[in-house]
């Protein structure tokens, strides 16, 4: 069963898709998950697809388009502010609690990519979430600092400067989260196989969706070169954890930031590597994300 809501956040809406068990029942309230996606992802993509399956297994989940993105308000367009994609988990539980079918004492979050970077860092200082699952995990602030082939400070001197001069022309840069087309990255020499993977998925019929724009606002970059995910996570981080990571390593640096949650997390309870699944496998290929949520329906029962 799946209701559309919305959720409040300040002055601005975000836009949420709550699935609940077919036998709900306000007399017995549920316990629940917020789900938290990848960058660049919309609501209808990844986050559909775990949170109609954990529905599926009795366990209500809610996933929404970032503020900024998608089908949320927020201007400007297409900013990925990881502070920000925190804030919204906290938004989204605001919203759950005042659920009269959620159990506000049972609310988990699941992270996935991206999102389970966001999780964990919402989760160190938001416990009113009592469980951490997180699927192929990835510290954005890390994956950024090793993509600046000159350093993350030099890359930060280049944003000082380009910031200056949007902020003389007015105009907003974007960038591409992905080539559009496998056709534009075999032409700049991107031919491995989790880029190829990552825009079969997002840009072309087997993801696509018209609310993923596949654009990123360029300001944005350099907060996500400043950030790390995992801060203190050693400390505040008491929440039961699941990781869930791909058994092909890749180049997406999941399996590498999901052995580094696990070690650093106080209260690890289950890590699952699937074999022979890649990244973007977990994302919709039906073997890994049924054998994914099953594990993840144990976690939640036996830890909400």
């Amino acid at each position: 069963m799946l209701q559309r809501i919305t959720i409040p956040r300040g002055p601005i809406e975000l836009a949420g898709d709550l699935y609940l068990p077919d036998s709900a029942d306000e007399a017995a309230p549920l316990r629940a998950v917020v789900l938290s996606t990848p960058g660049s992802s919309v609501k209808e993509q990844i986050g559909a697809n775990y949170a109609s399956r954990l529905a599926a297994h009795g366990i209500a989940a809610l996933v929404f388009d970032p503020a900024h993105q998608g089908q949320s308000g927020g201007e400007p367009r297409d900013l990925e502010d990881p502070y920000r994609r925190g804030e919204d988990i906290s938004y989204a539980i605001d919203a759950l609690t005042t659920s009269s079918v959620i159990d506000s004492r049972r609310i988990g979050v699941l992270g996935i990519c991206a999102g389970g970077g966001y999780a964990v860092h919402t989760a160190r200082t938001d416990h009113r979430i009592r469980a951490v699952g997180t699927v192929v995990p990835s510290n954005m602030g890390t994956s950024f600092r090793g993509f600046q082939p000159d350093g993350a400070a030099a890359a930060l001197d280049a944003m000082a400067d380009a910031r200056i001069a949007e902020g003389r022309s007015g105009e907003l840069s974007r960038v591409n989260w992905l080539p559009d087309t496998l056709e534009e990255a075999a032409a700049a020499g991107l031919t491995d196989i989790d880029t190829t993977q990552a825009i079969t998925f997002y840009r072309t019929e087997r993801g696509r969706n018209e609310h993923s724009t596949n654009r990123r606002l360029s300001r944005g970059d350099s907060l996500l070169l400043g950030y790390d995910a995992y801060h203190l996570v050693d400390q505040l981080m008491t929440q039961p954890l699941q990781v869930i990571l791909a058994g092909r390593k890749g180049n997406t640096g999941s399996y590498e930031s999901g052995m580094e949650l696990w070690k650093l997390a106080p209260n690890p309870v289950d890590l699952m590597v699937i074999d022979g699944a890649g990244h973007y496998e977990m994302y919709d290929e039906p073997e890994y994300v049924d054998a994914a949520v099953d594990r993840l329906a144990s976690f939640y029962s036996n830890n909400l």
